[in-house]
């Protein structure tokens, strides 16, 4: 589908997208991952451990020489990041950039149109609740630069 947008310039129209990447269960990947997210700005990620198989199939264990399937399903991670629509390209490309190893099972993207973004502290609504300000690292740069 990401193909498809880029040739034939189709977003479907919303201010905002949930980019959801399930990635192979990997601390290093995860921690490229985040480290490029924050490089782009990014601070607002969600991660949940999640388990699944697709074309990897699922887990098979070996026991005193022989194989069974203990567990069809294969633990891997989810990110869930909210952007404006004009970040959208630029985090695809950083999480692919990160995640890949060329390998079956180094997962998916998906992008879901979000119709609106609401901050419960404030009842901040689209771009000013989505936006990241406030938190510990604004907090922090007023005191330290952070780099």
């Amino acid at each position: 589908l990401r193909c498809l947008w880029l040739v034939s310039g189709y977003l479907p129209e919303s201010e905002f997208y949930k980019i959801e990447a399930i990635l192979r269960y990997n601390v290093q990947i995860g921690l490229g991952v985040m480290q490029g997210l924050l490089e782009l700005g990014i601070r607002g990620v969600t991660v949940s451990d999640v388990r699944g198989f697709g074309s990897q199939g699922g887990s098979t264990e070996r026991h005193e020489g022989s194989e069974f399937s203990e567990d069809t399903f294969i633990t891997k991670v989810k990110m869930e990041i909210v952007v404006c629509k004009e970040q959208v390209e630029a985090v695809v490309d950083k999480i692919i950039e990160k995640a890949r190893t060329g390998e079956i099972g180094d997962g998916k993207i998906f992008l879901i149109p979000v119709s609106d973004v609401i901050r419960i502290r404030t009842g901040e609504r689209g771009k000013q609740a989505e936006r990241m300000t406030g938190g510990l690292s604004d907090r922090l740069s007023s005191v330290v630069s952070i780099s």
